[in-house]
């Protein structure tokens, strides 16, 4: 079995799944009264949600917009100064903004280079190919938002998108330690995931993420999951859960958009109650 959680997959058309995942959650959007709630975010409302895409990506343009070949990046730190989020603006005139700070982040993307540095919060990151990752799969998961919101069908994806992003899930947003981290795994709380349909399985650790922060002083003793190995065979690792589903069922469940009970469960509701309360604190 493969045993690194840092290795990444062979890259997929990203830009082209910002492209459209950010024109589908702008469409909906469109279509939804601003003050709806978004069923999965339930503090915002469809007006919140629009604006919050349209920052991310307006944010993110800069941070590529500052990437170079030999640039010093502060990986995991603090992001380069000087970003004031664009004004908010009426209602009426977020999904126009949406709109055009998407063309703006893909106007960035294509002016540089994936191999080129640039920040990164995550100890995994410093690349724009990245940063290019992680925004098509923010884009893709706003996009399942602003169709909920929008009492619209959710849209499936492409298989191998959606299975990437399980990937991306719990390599990423859930995966990675700084320097001054350690992680205790529990033996008890080891969980297989398998995307039936995408060929792809991944085996998660739960323990305890512990360590002081040199830069803030804060000092930590957390839940934590580390992604510690892929396409694993059932039956080659003791696990006390399983989770089996197709790879858009499973990538809706990680990021909290989509029902357990799409999923088979083989194992300890324990576990796994524990795994979503690892996947809210990573996504937050």
């Amino acid at each position: 079995m493969t045993t690194s959680s840092s290795a990444s997959p062979s890259p997929l058309p990203f830009a082209e799944v910002i492209r459209e995942e950010s024109a589908r959650a702008a469409d909906a959007l469109a279509a939804a009264p601003p003050d709806a709630r978004v069923p999965a975010c339930p503090d915002w409302s469809a007006a919140d949600l629009a604006y919050h895409l349209g920052e991310t990506q307006d944010f993110w343009s800069r941070i590529v917009g500052l990437a170079a070949p030999d640039a010093v990046v502060d990986v995991g730190g603090d992001p380069p100064g000087g970003f004031d989020g664009p004004e908010r603006e009426p209602d009426d005139a977020l999904v126009p903004f949406l709109r055009t700070r998407t063309g703006a982040l893909l106007d960035a993307f294509a002016g540089h280079d994936p191999s080129e540095r640039c920040w990164s919060w995550s100890p995994n990151g410093g690349d724009v190919a990245w940063a290019l990752r992680r925004q098509a799969h923010e884009a893709l998961v706003h996009r399942v938002d602003a169709e909920q919101v929008a009492g619209l069908p959710v849209t499936d994806p492409a298989v191998e998108v959606a299975a990437d992003g399980v990937d991306e899930m719990l390599a990423v947003m859930m995966s990675g330690l700084p320097p001054w981290a350690t992680f205790t795994p529990d033996d008890a709380g080891r969980v297989l995931v398998v995307a039936s349909d995408a060929g792809r399985s991944w085996l998660v650790e739960l323990g305890r993420f512990t360590g002081t922060s040199p830069r803030t002083g804060n000092t930590y003793d957390l839940d934590a999951g580390e992604l510690v190995a892929r396409d694993v065979t059932a039956g080659d690792a003791q696990v006390a859960v399983t989770l089996t589903g197709s790879a858009w069922d499973l990538d809706r469940w990680l990021w909290g958009r989509g029902p357990l009970d799409a999923v088979t469960v083989e194992g300890e509701r324990a576990v796994v109650d524990r795994l979503r309360a690892v996947l809210v604190e990573s996504s937050q």
